[in-house]
């Protein structure tokens, strides 16, 4: 360059390390690290996870505290909505996990550690690790697949294969069984907890019936003026009503009838409308305006042709 001895550098010089995709073993270490953060850490607040600790139909963890703050006093509204994706409305939208605290382990670590009643195992990073619903009891994924039996171990409530609850999945096989046991309890009315959904049930079935009834009064009306070929004068009504066996049906198609017989007379009533028809009485003459489509011409004689 400069006849300093200095030369000019290549990119194969300056890049240490060429791009690559990363092994398994990187794959790994880095799914442990987020597993580990999931298993330790509160996503929202970024606390350390501490009981009581509640999980949403995506199986992730959270502080009951921090999901309170959100639903009550809308704290961290914008990093809740993002992180739960809109799963969590209500507390019926999550389920209090309840862990068996390791005290040994704990005295040592700067966080809860959690072990199965049954096994003794650590719940953690790295362990299938399930829950039940309702009861939100944990164990390791081991003694739940050797005890026999549809009873939770610990309360003896029990609970259906398909609320068997595995945390914080990886497999997808698993993620995909609870995005379909999400839409089932949907179907059903039914929160992740198991518990009836609001604007549900009751009120639902009424608001049903409302409708179909609405319909159904819409489709007598269309029916009873195919059936009359006539103007509603009322005289037909009585005999149409006949057909309907639904007393709150009939009723409410009269009114439909009278209500449209009302607005077509005042229509009829209306000056602007019979301003456009003729008063007079079509047999009599018209007078001097009896030639007026003829006048100023004259029919030729036969002289003239």
């Amino acid at each position: 360059m400069g006849n300093d001895g200095g030369s000019i550098p290549t990119r194969r010089e300056l890049v240490k390390e060429a791009a690559r995709n990363p092994t398994t073993s990187e794959l790994k270490e880095s799914q442990h690290e987020q597993q580990e953060h999931c298993w330790q850490t509160d996503p929202i607040s970024n606390q350390p996870l501490a009981q009581p600790v509640v999980s949403d139909s995506s199986c992730k963890l959270y502080n009951k505290d921090t999901i309170l703050e959100y639903l009550v006093e809308g704290t961290r509204k914008a990093d809740a909505e993002r992180i739960t994706q809109g799963a969590i409305s209500s507390l019926k939208d999550v389920v209090e996990v309840k862990f068996e605290l390791d005290p040994k382990a704990t005295a040592t670590a700067k966080h809860e550690v959690w072990r199965c009643p049954v096994t003794g195992d650590k719940l953690g990073p790295g362990s299938k690790a399930v829950y039940l619903v309702p009861c939100g009891h944990a164990f390791s994924g081991t003694a739940i697949k050797e005890v026999s039996g549809e009873k939770c171990l610990s309360c003896e409530t029990e609970y259906a294969s398909n609320d068997i609850i595995p945390i914080l999945p990886m497999v997808e096989t698993d993620v995909a069984r609870l995005s379909l046991r999400v839409k089932t309890l949907q179907e059903k009315g039914l929160s992740h907890s198991l518990k009836k959904v609001s604007g549900g049930g009751k009120k639902r079935k009424k608001r049903d019936e409302n409708s179909e009834a609405a319909h159904g009064a819409t489709e007598n009306v269309t029916a009873l003026k195919h059936k009359l070929h006539t103007p509603l004068d009322g005289t037909h009504e009585p005999d149409a009503m006949a057909s309907i066996n639904n007393a709150s049906t009939a009723s409410l198609t009269a009114k439909v009838l009278e209500e449209q017989e009302r607005v077509k007379k005042r229509k009829l009533q209306n000056q602007n409308v019979q301003s456009l028809f003729s008063s007079r009485d079509q047999s009599k003459p018209i007078g001097k305006s009896s030639d007026f489509m003829t006048r100023g011409f004259s029919v030729p004689s036969e002289a003239k042709r």
